[in-house]
């Protein structure tokens, strides 16, 4: 990770610190650095979207403007998912794609995503000349003048034609399906419906009214207790919880169960096994897998591996290795074949794919998948290294570990977008869970790392 550019972009709160200044200067960047290698004398191409934030306008109008004045032409998505970004630049030819968002943060937070022209997280060396432009230690680049200034365009075009490339995936009607969407408030709002009335479903949707303020408020994948309660009032058959820029998705069973991302690699790739298209017979996982799932794969047969959390790793980790499905217990999942990154509506299409396949309720199909007891605390410090490598601290977590032993298990990592530290046990029972979770909390609190 880099000063300003974590696991998933360069996130913060926005007009404090991630400005428009830097939106600037990262589209003023970008821009000149694909007009060092024009293809046929063409201009440097890139294309954006946004989420449904009220500081998203800002910045997309800051690196707009920067792409302009560094003589690059910029194509608008306006409000779209950060799956038809990767789709969009990948199929129709940019050099990059832009996407503003926080993911399943708050509002007042922002984040920029960059895309490569294959649809990827873009390359690290690549964002280390971003992060040293930023920085003052770039290239001197004079602005574009006269007709070597951009232009902007508006790409609704783009858009339609990745929700036609998502229905186009559904190897069954969804006719006679009763579904819940919550669509968090946030980018999928004007997609998600959409797509699945295309396919047939009877939808009800909640959380599709934003305000630039209302994302991921009370709502969406991380907030799944609306849908919950939607799908058992309503006699939903399932229920699909999607993030602010919905490249995750969490579902809800006919009974108001919730259905982690764990579950619905394991229902995917033992839909893919039974039909011999499981490739490589691998689920590719990150560390943060429920010990469930992991039981539940070598009871069928299948292998796993895992990788660091991000869905970055998980993709690197797959091209590596030719797998077909990977991804993570919080909703980001990956079907190579069809994205190169997660995306919660593909991921809900899919899921009922088995379900019509199966012709069994997505209770059935989850069944053997036994989760553990889990409990993951985030607690806010003011230097995450520090925190980690204190003695006292490493001492806690040895602690732990060893009273766990082969019961359970103990991790510790550090956010790759905010400022924090967290804390996860798996166990037996919650309670030993949340006793050995806030046995390390406040070891960390006593040793004054934590910021209120």
């Amino acid at each position: 990770m880099g000063k300003y550019f974590g696991t998933d972009g360069f996130r913060g709160e926005a007009n404090v610190n991630l400005t428009a200044d830097h939106a600037y200067r990262i589209g003023f960047f970008l821009a000149w650095y694909y007009n060092q290698r024009p293809v046929d004398g063409q201009r440097a191409r890139i294309v954006i979207g946004k989420d449904t934030r009220r500081s998203s306008y800002m910045l997309e109008f800051a690196l707009a403007s920067g792409i302009t004045a560094a003589g690059g032409d910029v194509y608008l998505l306006r409000v779209t998912t950060t799956p038809s970004v990767a789709y969009v630049t990948k199929v129709d030819g940019f050099d990059c794609g832009i996407m503003i968002s926080a993911s399943h943060n708050p509002y007042y937070d922002n984040g920029i995503k960059l895309i490569n022209d294959q649809g990827e997280k873009m390359p690290q060396d690549v964002i280390d000349e971003v992060e040293a432009y930023l920085d003052g230690k770039g290239p001197e680049i004079a602005p574009a003048a006269r007709d070597k200034i951009g232009a902007a365009f508006d790409y609704d075009s783009g858009r339609h034609r990745y929700i036609a490339y998502l229905i186009s995936l559904a190897v069954h009607s969804f006719r006679g399906k009763r579904v819940g969407l919550d669509c968090a408030n946030g980018a999928a709002w004007s997609i998600a419906k959409v797509v699945f009335e295309a396919l047939g479903a009877k939808v009800v949707v909640i959380n599709d009214k934003p305000d630039g303020l209302n994302i991921n408020l009370n709502c969406g994948s991380t907030h799944i207790e609306q849908l919950q309660r939607l799908v058992v009032e309503q006699h939903l058959d399932a229920g699909f919880a999607f993030d602010g820029d919905a490249d995750r998705c969490l579902a809800v069973d006919e009974r108001g169960k919730l259905v982690s991302g764990d579950e619905i690699m394991y229902l995917y790739a033992r839909h893919l096994k039974e039909q011999g298209k499981l490739e490589t017979n691998t689920v590719v996982t990150t560390v943060m897998s429920n010990f469930g799932l992991y039981k539940a794969l070598e009871a069928i047969g299948i292998d796993y591996a895992k990788t660091a959390v991000g869905d970055k790793y998980v993709y690197e980790y797959m091209t590596t290795h030719n797998n077909v499905i990977g991804g993570e217990q919080s909703g980001h999942i990956i079907f190579s074949k069809y994205a190169t990154t997660g995306d919660g509506i593909l991921t809900a299409v899919k899921v009922m794919e088995v379900m019509q396949d199966k012709r069994l309720p997505l209770s059935q199909l989850c069944e053997p998948v036994k989760i553990y007891p889990q409990l993951l605390v985030n607690i806010r410090v003011a230097d995450k290294q520090a925190t980690q490598e204190d003695p006292d601290v490493k001492k806690a977590i040895e602690e732990v570990a060893e009273r766990l032993g082969s019961t359970g298990r103990i991790l510790v990592r550090e956010s790759g977008t905010e400022p924090l530290v967290r804390v996860m046990v798996e166990a037996e029972t919650q309670e030993l869970c949340s006793e050995y979770v806030y046995h390390v909390i406040n070891v960390i609190r006593a040793k004054g790392y934590e910021v209120k």
